[in-house]
């Protein structure tokens, strides 16, 4: 049930007014979650089951970066988390990005983690920092939108 948020986290969160299999709907196919999901980013690939791949891309510096990696685990109306790194000159392992869904109240608990900074050693702090800088809550509040109507 769920994997477990490692110590060094960037943690981003949206109450969303439905319920976790509606919001849910938002993350069962490549145009439902490149809507929301691939806004600042593009959403490349998606195969949503475990061992399927999320493929996402960034301009930096005017060249198209690809990262992302196979989904770890796909559990409707509760989680997706998939590993994540850079397709070229990445981590030596990846970090990981996990989408819950809990139920709180008449609503649904959307939080988004990008999380395994530990993993990476000396340079865990210096990477943590810059992704906490990085992540803001624009995917989530896309989400809300797009589910609340």
């Amino acid at each position: 049930m769920g994997i477990e948020i490692s110590t060094l986290h960037v943690r981003r969160s949206s109450l969303i007014q439905a319920t976790p299999e509606r919001v849910w709907r938002e993350f069962t196919s490549f145009d439902q979650l490149a809507a929301w999901f691939g806004l600042g980013q593009q959403l490349e690939v998606y195969e949503p089951e475990v061992g399927g791949r999320v493929l996402l891309s960034v301009e930096i510096g005017g060249a198209k970066r690809r990262y992302g990696g196979p989904i770890l685990i796909f559990e409707p109306a509760r989680e997706l988390t998939f590993s994540n790194n850079w397709e070229s000159d990445g981590w030596p392992v990846p970090t990981l990005l996990t989408l819950r869904l809990t139920p709180l109240y008449d609503a649904c608990h959307v939080e988004l983690f990008h999380h395994g900074f530990e993993r990476l050693g000396s340079s865990a702090g210096s990477d943590l920092q810059g992704y906490e800088s990085g992540w803001d809550s624009h995917h989530l509040e896309a989400l809300k939108t797009i589910v609340e109507g």
